[in-house]
């Protein structure tokens, strides 16, 4: 579907590695997909599960995947591949692990998005792999929101975790097929292979930012279009790709922002790394220009002795290679601990919770059944109350006091007009309630109280939220994360407002979860959600620092798509870090007081 409008600027991204040290990996920690953007498993989700009860008696393994000879579905173009990894339960449900990138006009791709698994040795585990060729319309989105009924599909293939684990090569290559099993009967799917490695848990990790000088011109009427791909050798071999630079436009002597590679992803300071300098083409034939062979270690001599490294031309017949006159230079060079969500949590930080509910008039009256209010007496939640009890249950594991502010927005309170931020307990003072309990007896209790009316404003709340965040970091006490709830059946009505407060607030030790109740037309709530990779951008030009949103629409919860604790902690951890690890926040040390 790359046809001759691919999307060059997503093709020309980088992949694999970033300034703020979160290798982008598609992880699974057995029930949940997506990019959690810590790297690794999803640290909170394994550690609500444990704290359950369900141990973790598994080994995480990374998937690796690449395929030849694909199916070319477009006219003046290649296929645009991406990779969906299922895994077969008993009742034949596909559970999807997650999503590769998509790469642009290519039949022979190497993915570097990698899929993590948790490998159970009691266990078959039936793996699904299938490929699609995606519309370039999809290219600037996030994988995971891809709608795969819209692509074009280019074939599946089948084996189990087990098959791949012990074969001597941790690799197996597996025949592409239609849906209906029969392959290659009637034309040639091509071929996937999966690699798989054990994951191991590191926190150490190198910062890089990488230069050349005076590459090869492969291009005639401008200079190359280069990127760097950076991949390990492994033990059968052959190499994995883990990372790759983004492209920068005409320059033969081109500086690339930062690269963060961890251990987990070049195995040791001492393993060959193979580093490939392309000159980008649209067509995804993309020209060597030259390649070379170093460790990180000796990458960190190359900074240490200010030097370069000259890529050379691999011989075809067999021949001496040839040396080039470009050259690789290491500009910078910085060793750092990354340290992982459990380190914060378990040396005394904590995650604050804190509820906005939406009286709005488009909930319907609570009396009547058809509203989203509507509290049944034979005890069957509605979907504020699962919200709240859902969400909550999460959440204050990670709260000791379980003291959570509690408001509602778009009611006429008694005694006043319509107020958009009012506390739900109906005190004038305090808004803290304790427990979820607390939280669904004061929604109950202003049900009787509060008149819906409108209109839907998240600003107050965000500010509100806001406020509290801010007076945490001015006592010193950067223990203290602070996570906001906003249940609502409705597009918000002061998107601008809404948005200028989440900038403001993306400087702030905050996250918000919105979720959608109702069946309600959510699209426009997606802006706010910056999974596009687009920052939201204020009224006045500000941008956000970070993501602090995750929207999710609660019947695709109710409907099984996905669990509540995915929902909820599918981007925290990483939102978490990424303040953390910008002001330079580390865990407490074992023995020492919180400040």
């Amino acid at each position: 579907m790359g046809a001759c409008l691919s999307d060059l600027k997503g093709g020309k991204q980088a992949v694999g590695g970033g300034g703020v040290g979160f290798p982008q990996t598609v992880t699974v920690p057995g029930t949940s997909t997506g990019n959690n953007g810590g790297g690794g498993a999803n640290d909170a989700v394994d550690l609500f599960y444990t704290a359950q009860g369900f141990q973790a008696m598994f080994t995480r393994v990374e998937l690796t995947l690449s395929a030849c000879n694909l199916l070319d579905r477009d006219i003046a173009s290649k296929s645009d591949p991406m990779v969906v990894v299922y895994e077969k339960k008993r009742d034949g449900i596909l559970q999807e692990l997650g999503r590769t990138e998509v790469i642009m006009n290519c039949l022979n791709p190497e993915w570097i998005v990698k899929v993590s698994v948790a490998f159970q040795f009691e266990v078959v585990q039936p793996l699904v792999f299938q490929v699609y060729d995606i519309d370039t319309k999809y290219h600037r989105i996030p994988v995971k929101t891809i709608n795969l009924k819209d692509q074009d599909f280019l074939g599946e293939a089948t084996c189990t975790l087990s098959e791949i684990v012990t074969k001597q090569s941790r690799s197996v290559t597996l025949r592409l097929q239609n849906r209906t099993g029969r392959g290659g009967l009637i034309r040639n799917l091509g071929a996937i292979t999966v690699h798989a490695e054990e994951t191991a848990a590191a926190k150490s990790a190198v910062e890089m930012i990488f230069r050349c000088s005076h590459l090869d011109n492969k291009d005639v009427f401008s200079k190359s279009d280069p990127f760097l791909r950076i991949s390990r050798r492994v033990e059968s071999g052959g190499s994995v790709p883990i990372c790759k630079t983004e492209v920068i436009d005409n320059n033969l002597n081109p500086k690339w922002k930062p690269v963060c590679l961890s251990f987990q992803q070049f195995g040791s300071k001492d393993n060959p790394l193979v580093i490939e300098c392309f000159d980008f083409n649209s067509s995804g034939d993309h020209v060597l220009i030259g390649k070379l062979e170093k460790s990180v270690a000796d990458l960190e001599k190359l900074y240490n002795g200010k030097a370069g490294a000259n890529f050379f031309m691999p011989s075809k017949h067999h021949r001496q290679d040839k040396v080039l006159k470009g050259q690789l230079f290491v500009d910078q060079f910085c060793e750092k601990e990354q340290f992982t969500f459990i380190d914060y949590i378990s040396s005394g930080f904590e995650l604050n919770f804190m509820v906005a509910v939406d009286f709005t008039a488009s909930n319907g009256n609570p009396q009547h059944s058809n509203s989203l209010h509507y509290i049944d007496v034979s005890g069957r939640l509605n979907s504020y109350q699962k919200a709240i009890m859902e969400v909550g249950e999460v959440i204050q594991f990670y709260d000791s006091d379980k003291q959570f502010p509690a408001w509602g927005f778009g009611g006429h309170v008694p005694g006043g007009g319509v107020s958009h931020c009012f506390n739900l307990n109906g005190s004038s003072g305090s808004s803290e309630v304790v427990g979820v309990e607390g939280v669904m007896h004061a929604y109950a209790t202003a049900l009787r109280s509060v008149t819906l009316s409108g209109p839907t404003l998240f600003g107050p709340v965000i500010n509100m939220a806001s406020q509290m965040a801010a007076e945490s970091l001015s006592t010193h006490n950067s223990t203290n994360y602070y996570v906001l709830l906003i249940i609502t059946d409705g597009v918000v009505t002061d998107l601008q407002e809404t948005v200028n407060s989440l900038v403001k607030a993306s400087d702030l030790p905050l996250s918000i979860l919105i979720v959608g109740v109702g069946n309600a037309d959510f699209t426009n709530m997606e802006v706010l959600d910056a999974d596009n990779g687009r920052r939201l951008e204020s009224s006045t030009g500000r941008v956000a620092t970070r993501d602090i949103v995750q929207f999710v629409p609660m019947r695709e919860v109710q409907s099984g798509q996905i669990s509540v604790v995915q929902a909820l902690l599918e981007e925290l951890p990483g939102q978490f870090l990424t303040f953390m690890r910008c002001r330079d926040i580390k865990p407490i040390p074992f023995g020492f007081p919180q400040a």
